[in-house]
């Protein structure tokens, strides 16, 4: 018996082929040699001609997500048969990409032969398929085999409709009441639950019908009927129902077809919740507002948080339709701010009414509605001031209340603040007076601590709450800038020259190691332009709160050319789409936390150019404020 023939007869599943067979084989296999770290095969790129039986050295194979780090990697040792699932099952292309090692010797056989034994034996066959089923198990390698060359298409199609189950969607918990119960009472009902449909059931507890607010205008208010009948005499027929695991677009086909507008959700043949056409027609929807509006809709915390965890998704398809970054951050923001709203109302509920006049607003990024996906809480509360009586009283309320909604915004995404700027932070929440004698005491001192507190509280932007309260801190701090404060404005244009672009003397762009990558930090390369304009609108009272809107009512003053207007506003925008594709990437395609690192080998030969020229421009715009604040070019 030849060598090849033994040496297969060692390993599955080639053992489970007749000696005949094996032979057959044997003389079919070619040898080849790979010399130490070879790359062989790329994922999703080689096509594979047939399998890999190694026979001395290792393969080494993973996948490489946005960042070329490895993944789920895998190294695999003499007797391993490469190459099966992929010539089987995802049309000959590798599904990983695999390096050599060692210097590797493999016994190759064509894909025609090997298809032929598959055929002809079912347990050779089924060896391959088992072996995927079992990889299959596994979310990260579910998620690289399945990630699409198109995303937009993918989420716009399959993902968000055609392959989207009903157990995916936020069902609410079913309402109910007795078909004897008088109509007033199903309104109340239906306002304490806060749902616009009640479900009605019979003496022996099955629902036979369902009142909605349509009913009561319709066949209540409309005909003048007396509220005090029982609601069986308005009942609604019939009752729809659909499984969870259905599909969503077979629930919006039920309902069209069968004009409802409500479908009762079934597991295991007993009603675990409800839909509303509404809510369904909103979960798929593609509009800003209509998402957002599925945002307010929310019930829960746990939906909120799936709401935002949506918000990569829904982002990127806007940038990828060439959608403007500011847009894409009004976007972001303001599913933020809705998300935000809905935790301090719920809070508010819970605690009842505020024992005093009071906002809660939005700091630093938030504040300027630029938001990312790496983000985390910023924010504060002012109060009215109150009656000595009444002072500690209000204190106690809105500390807790700001521990609560801090609490909640974690739960729903809203990582806490590391550096503590958050209304929990007793430092934070404090009457109109305290804060405007924070604002008094940062302006005089003027140390490097002291203007960044300033720098993160002058972006600050109401959320909820009485917005005059607002309004009084503006005008307050407009007539303080008013008077010579020349000491805030030079350390302030000193902490903006704090970030160099990143560009060398030689006209190239300044990296740095992180992992194996050479990168950039584009956050620090923003920075500058943010931290210049604000001087600016500082120095102008200008009250803006975002970058952009700053820069236009600066030009209006002509404190900014029109050329260099829209230099710094490109650049910044630019820069802003890059970084928030980066971050979509990271999450939806590499199932990882965002960063603000960009890998240098990423970019396109256009867009290295293109920041080389924006870097250029901060350059050159960080010249004009050391003049102009510093009365220095050094």
């Amino acid at each position: 018996m030849n060598e090849r023939v033994k040496y297969l007869q060692r390993f599955e599943p080639f053992n489970l082929l007749p000696l005949e067979v094996l032979e057959g084989v044997a003389e079919q296999l070619q040898e080849i040699r790979y010399p130490k770290d070879k790359v062989i095969y790329q994922q999703e790129v080689s096509k594979l001609k047939g399998v890999d039986i190694i026979v001395k050295g290792e393969y080494e194979s993973f996948f490489y997500d946005s960042v070329q780090t490895k993944r789920l990697v895998e190294h695999h040792q003499p007797g391993f048969c490469f190459g099966g699932v992929s010539v089987l099952l995802n049309r000959r292309l590798s599904l990983r990409t695999v390096i050599a090692k060692k210097g590797t010797l493999v016994y190759f056989l064509h894909r025609k032969d090997f298809r032929a034994l598959c055929k002809a034996y079912e347990d050779f066959f089924l060896y391959f398929t088992a072996e995927f089923g079992r990889r299959m198990q596994n979310e990260e390698f579910v998620h690289f085999f399945k990630q699409p060359p198109a995303f937009e298409e993918s989420y716009l199609a399959a993902d968000q409709l055609y392959s989207r189950k009903i157990e995916s969607v936020e069902y609410r918990p079913i309402a109910h009441c007795t078909e004897d119960t008088p109509i007033y009472e199903v309104a109340r009902q239906m306002a304490v639950n806060k749902v616009s449909c009640l479900f009605i059931t019979d003496a022996t507890g099955n629902i036979n019908g369902y009142v909605t607010d349509i009913t009561l205008r319709d066949k209540v208010i409309a005909q003048q009927r007396n509220s005090a009948d029982p609601v069986s005499t308005v009942t609604d027929n019939p009752i729809m129902s659909i499984d969870v695991e259905a599909y969503v677009y077979e629930a919006i086909l039920m309902m069209f077809s069968t004009k409802t507008r409500y479908l009762l959700v079934k597991r295991n043949e007993e009603y675990v919740g409800f839909l509303s056409r509404n809510k369904l027609l909103s979960e798929q929807a593609q509009s800003p507002l209509v998402f957002i509006q599925s945002v307010r809709s929310a019930v829960s915390e746990e939906e909120l948080k799936r709401k935002w965890d949506s918000v990569p998704h829904f982002v990127n398809q806007l940038l990828e339709r060439g959608v403007n970054a500011q847009i894409a951050n009004q976007v972001v923001t303001t599913i933020a701010d809705t998300i935000a709203q809905k935790v301090i109302q719920g809070v508010m509920d819970e605690m009842g009414p505020a024992p005093a006049r009071f906002v809660f607003m939005v700091l630093g990024s938030e504040g300027r509605k630029e938001q990312t996906f790496k983000t985390d809480q910023d924010n504060a509360i002012i109060y009215e001031d109150k009656a000595n009586e009444h002072r500690e009283e209000a204190r106690a309320y809105f500390l807790e209340f700001a521990t609560r909604i801090s609490d909640r915004l974690n739960t729903a995404g809203f990582a806490y603040c590391t550096g503590g700027f958050m209304a929990k932070n007793p430092k934070w929440t404090h009457s109109l007076s305290h804060w405007k004698r924070n604002y008094l005491s940062w302006i005089a001192e003027s140390l490097p601590e002291t203007v960044i507190n300033f720098s993160t509280f002058f972006d600050c932007r109401f959320v909820f709450g009485d917005a005059t309260i607002m309004d009084d801190l503006k005008q307050f701090l407009n007539k303080e800038l008013q008077k010579p404060v020349d000491k805030l404005f030079h350390n302030m244009a000193v902490n903006a020259l704090q970030y160099e672009p990143p560009l060398t003397f030689f006209n190239s762009i300044r990296t740095f190691t992180k992992g194996h990558r050479e990168v950039f930090d584009i956050k620090k390369a923003m920075t500058p332009i943010v931290d210049l304009v604000r001087v600016y609108a500082l120095k102008h009272r200008v009250f803006e709160v975002n970058t952009g809107e700053r820069m236009k009512a600066l030009r209006k003053l002509d404190v900014f050319t029109e050329t260099a207007y829209h230099e710094l506003y490109q650049s910044y925008y630019f820069l802003m789409s890059m970084r928030l594709k980066k971050q979509a990437t990271q999450i939806l395609n590499d199932k990882t936390a965002p960063d603000n690192y960009i890998d240098i080998s990423s970019l396109t030969k256009i867009e290295r150019v293109t920041l080389k020229e924006i870097f250029k421009v901060i350059s050159n715009f960080q010249s004009k404020i050391k003049i102009d604040f510093t009365n220095s070019l050094l």
